[in-house]
């Protein structure tokens, strides 16, 4: 139907879930009593002998059961000023009254209304996959509240509450472990299947506000399973802002977005609708040109307007998407609309970040190396002091291991004045000095550059694949630091699935040296590496490959890869249940940190578009049947209405296949 994609979709627009006598299955009962009204009133017609006002009044009824719902969805339509393509229906059964044939017109309304029922009871269950994430939530939280504890609605909880989380029971807030240590069922978050260890934060009166700096051992989210183990948690978002509330709203934003194939059903019906009428229209004066009566030619274009109805082309692909989003969603994946999630099946291209992405995003110092007599416990003080003020996953590296391998009464001078060179490193005063830390690019234009010697030492950790930061203090380099990232365990297994669905082409686009990218790319098996990458750099790389492929996902954090992910045709990125800004700027979250769910998302993707395409044949392959076969008569209105209602249902099924979709191990 022409608003069907409205009708079925949209949060405020027409959902069939009718309120009446019955309850919210008045409608199905109507078609029902629709249906049981128009058999017995044939049923005495054709071998009762009785008056023919009793199957008159019956069918009388089954016009009242079966156009109910339709004649009041038309009006609150006109009257709005929207086309209600369920008018036409009306106007059918009207025409078919008016020619006498009220058997044909109640069983066009009884079989009208009954697809309409069963197709809202089959979206229905779509819909509750959705509305369940809704349900993960507790209602209610424990409060602490000295050494008591307060039953509170989950509403009523402020940042910095502590709440007390039973055993085996839901959590009722994103926070911070303060006290106890559990496995935790994150399933409803990030589809994980195993639960995970959590442990309370070492230093809990740290104020995060970044809540990307919180250990993920530490962390929970509202909606996971708690354990065997008392938990302490510390509230840090309240109740409309936590990761599942989030979460929620996008999905159900979600089912608003129209993906390429639908917008372009719109416009193939805002052609087709008129012309379907225009047609209608003409088939009324038949009678002028063929030996027929008027009355022949009205019933014949009564049929036609029947079996024209593109209901089953206009739900065809909103249930596709529908379907594909709830899944996703049941799987730790957020897809937010159909355009990513039919772009996404049509990719054979990716781009990935590296560090935190293909590798574990967690960098260890492995060298420390003094120049011209520079201690390493003068180099790491230098370094500490300097990255401690940085957020940056190889200054946190740095001040972490650099920490354990000084004695623990040392004192660090402080650092100030520090300022981030994007992609290059950071500078600061470091008592009474000038210092630099960062790779070789940072030094081009400083001074005289680097030296020969400093410069191949830089050389030589490269090449074991080992990123380095150079420190220069006051006119004098006094040392480099080596780091090292380790590859995801599951990244090379992960690429070779990538490969066996058709993906031809894997990128890393990276900001580390080429060396370092060129080592990592040979270990897990990616037909490319560039490295050296400023972010703008990265933008350019997606614009050039997108040029090349046509389609093209960038896969990162969502936060630093912000920008190249605007600029790819899908932006994925991981680990978004931690992250507020990946959730938003993402076109798809996987909500894990994992990269293994990524095949999923993209199977699951192949087989929406695969069924949106198989749907879209369905729907106009019946219109095509149908129209010639009534406008040659073969076909009556009964026989179209059974055909057209039919092939709704068929399409809608159809996609709801898509909601026992199987990861593929």
């Amino acid at each position: 139907m022409i608003n069907k994609n409205k009708k079925h979709h949209k949060e405020e627009g027409h959902h069939h879930d009718h309120g009446g006598i019955f309850g919210k299955n008045t409608e199905l009962y109507f078609a029902i009593l629709s249906g049981i009204c128009l058999i017995t009133g044939y049923l005495l017609e054709k071998y009762g002998s009785i008056s023919s006002n009793i199957p008159f009044g019956l069918y009388i009824s089954a016009y009242f059961f079966g156009g109910y719902f339709t004649l009041k969805e038309a009006i609150t339509k006109i009257s709005k000023g929207e086309f209600e393509i369920d008018f036409l229906m009306l106007v059918a059964a009207a025409g078919a009254a008016y020619l006498g044939e009220w058997a044909e017109g109640a069983l066009l309304l009884f079989l009208f209304s009954l697809g309409h029922a069963l197709e809202n009871y089959a979206m229905g269950k779509a819909k509750k996959s959705i509305a369940a994430l809704t349900d993960l939530a507790p209602k209610t939280a424990l409060l602490k509240k000295g050494k008591k504890t307060e039953e509170v609605a989950i509403e009523t909880l402020k940042i910095g509450d502590v709440i007390v989380i039973r055993p085996n029971s839901k959590i009722s807030a994103d926070g911070i472990i303060v006290s106890g240590s559990s496995s935790i069922n994150q399933a409803p978050i990030t589809g994980e299947s195993v639960p995970v260890d959590k442990k309370a934060i070492e230093n809990f009166d740290t104020n995060y506000e970044n809540h990307n700096n919180i250990p993920e051992e530490s962390r929970v989210f509202s909606g996971t399973i708690n354990g065997n183990n008392v938990l302490e948690v510390k509230v840090i978002k309240e109740a409309q802002d936590s990761t599942l509330s989030r979460l929620v709203t996008m999905v159900q934003n979600a089912q608003e977005q129209k993906s390429p194939t639908q917008l372009l059903t719109d416009k193939f019906e805002k052609i087709f609708v008129p012309s379907v009428i225009l047609l209608v229209i003409l088939l009324n004066f038949a009678f002028l040109v063929i030996d027929e009566t008027w009355n022949e030619s009205l019933y014949r274009s009564l049929a036609v307007l029947v079996a024209a109805s593109p209901c089953a082309l206009a739900i065809s692909t909103p249930s596709a998407v529908l379907s594909g989003v709830a899944r996703a969603a049941r799987g730790g994946v957020l897809i937010k609309g159909g355009r990513p999630l039919e772009d996404l099946g049509s990719l054979t291209a990716l781009a990935f970040d590296k560090t935190g992405t293909l590798t574990e995003g967690k960098p260890k110092l492995t060298d420390t190396i003094g120049f011209d007599g520079t201690k390493k416990e003068d180099l790491l003080k230098v370094a500490i002091a300097v990255e401690e003020l940085s957020d940056h996953p190889l200054a946190k590296a740095v001040v972490r291991d650099g920490k354990t391998k000084l004695f623990p009464d040392v004192n660090i001078p402080n650092a100030s004045n520090t300022e981030a060179i994007q992609g290059k490193g950071i500078k600061a005063e470091y008592q009474g000095k000038l210092v630099y830390i960062g790779n070789l690019e940072l030094f081009d234009d400083i001074d005289n550059g680097v030296p020969k010697e400093v410069a191949e030492k830089v050389h030589s950790l490269e090449g074991e694949g080992k990123t380095t930061m150079l420190i220069k203090l006051g006119n004098e380099f006094i040392g480099i630091l080596g780091l090292m990232d380790t590859p995801r365990e599951k990244a090379k297994e992960t690429l070779v699935q990538l490969k066996k669905i058709g993906i031809k082409k894997m990128i890393m686009l990276t900001g580390d040296n080429q060396k370092v990218a060129d080592a990592v790319a040979q270990e897990i098996g990616l037909t490319e590496a560039r490295g050296s990458l400023l972010p703008e750099e990265k933008v350019e790389a997606i614009k050039q490959l997108a040029l090349q492929e046509k389609r093209i996902a960038m896969i990162g954090d969502g936060v630093n890869d912000a920008p190249a992910m605007a600029n790819s045709t899908v932006g994925i990125a991981m680990g978004a249940a931690g992250s507020d800004v990946a959730l938003e700027t993402a076109d798809i979250a996987l909500m894990a940190d994992k990269l293994e769910v990524l095949p999923f998302a993209i199977g699951l993707s192949r087989s929406a578009k695969s069924i949106i395409r198989q749907n879209l044949w369905i729907s106009l392959g019946i219109v095509a049947l149908l129209i010639p076969s009534t406008i040659m008569g073969w076909a009556s209105i009964g026989i179209a209405v059974a055909i057209h209602e039919g092939s709704t249902l068929i399409v809608v099924i159809n996609a709801l296949r898509l909601l026992a979709y199987k990861r593929h191990k």
